[in-house]
């Protein structure tokens, strides 16, 4: 297998960083929602902190859980798949580089 350059390192990181930002954004909308609620007396604030605890314990950890490691190109070829990232906006090197992670989650997404 060959050797991954040093640039496609970067940009796998690069984009990964993006990917995560995207995805943890839209996790704290959905929660962000739940404070509306709060603020508008249709929950509790316990009700509101468990939801909390739920983010915390679920979206928030499995988020960290896929981003934080040495492999990120899984995690990248997933937000591709699933649209967090479009394809026009990675480089081509790199859309090549992840290719077979890309259509393998593809292929996921459509079973």
């Amino acid at each position: 297998m060959p050797e991954t350059s040093k640039r496609i390192k970067r940009l796998v990181r690069e984009y990964a960083a993006i990917a995560h930002d995207r995805e943890l954004g839209q996790a704290l909308r959905d929660l962000g929602a739940q404070f509306e609620r709060w603020r508008s007396g249709e929950i509790s604030p316990a009700e509101l902190n468990d939801l909390i605890h739920q983010f915390h314990d679920g979206p928030s950890r499995d988020m960290w859980r896929k981003y934080a490691t040495n492999r990120l190109e899984p995690a990248l070829g997933f937000a591709v798949a699933t649209g967090i990232l479009r394809k026009e906006e990675l480089p081509a090197e790199l859309l090549q580089h992840l290719a077979g992670l890309i259509d393998f989650y593809e292929a996921e997404q459509s079973a």
